[in-house]
């Protein structure tokens, strides 16, 4: 009993600073997206090309979650984009008060677009609210079709997942649709958006998505204010 109440303490102070969080960002007219995967899916990847295709268009700006260096924040920041490293040193996720931490290092102030990065893991990160608008989890083909069934929670409150590494499929020998229902029995209501960062396929849809939803999020936000 202990154990579960200390767990419960731990998920309510963290959506107390979530929700801290979630205002400060809606004061800020800043739109933030939570991205999510296992290890190795490509969360980078996926960042470096958006970041790229959207420059000139939209601000953006990286908060990056790892146990240990600054690899993933320093690729960002060669793109001229600004960028800020978290180490979690043991932990498997962020949680909302590590970002509100980060934002005291961190102006975001004139961005449009703030981009979280949390730590590789398919089971911690999902359980923990950032304050984010919305969550993309970024899913690799060579990862199997099954991962979805078998690891549902990272899922159930996907707004976007991208099935990256399409470019893989020839060799990983993966049925797309059968991956793609998949996501959709566990979760019918998000957007799965094949994509490709050696490639660029499938780029055009997930940034249609991103501007348009960027754009709705702005236009709430200014007539709330």
């Amino acid at each position: 009993m202990e154990r579960i109440s200390t767990a419960a303490g731990v998920l309510q102070k963290n959506e107390e600073a979530a929700l801290a969080n979630r205002e400060l960002f809606a004061a800020g007219r800043l739109f933030v997206l939570n991205l999510m995967s296992a290890p190795g899916a490509g969360k980078t990847s996926v960042l470096e090309v958006t970041i790229r295709r959207l420059a000139g268009s939209l601000r953006t700006g990286v908060i990056e979650g790892d146990l240990q260096t600054t690899y993933d924040a320093d690729r960002i920041r060669a793109l001229g984009v600004p960028a800020h490293q978290i180490n979690t040193i043991t932990s498997c996720h962020l949680d909302a008060r590590m970002v509100r931490r980060a934002l005291d290092e961190f102006p975001v102030n004139g961005l449009d677009v703030l981009f979280i990065e949390n730590v590789g893991n398919m089971i911690c990160p999902a359980a923990f609210d950032l304050g984010e608008q919305q969550r993309v989890v970024v899913y690799s083909v060579a990862e199997g079709a099954d991962k979805p069934k078998k690891y549902p929670v990272i899922f159930h409150r996907a707004d976007v997942v991208l099935i990256n590494k399409i470019d893989l499929i020839p060799y990983t020998g993966i049925d797309l649709e059968e991956l793609r229902g998949n996501v959709l029995e566990v979760n019918p209501e998000s957007a799965v958006l094949p994509l490709s960062c050696r490639t660029g396929e499938g780029f055009d849809a997930w940034l249609t998505w991103l501007r348009q939803t960027v754009a709705v999020y702005k236009a709430g936000a200014a007539a709330a204010s």
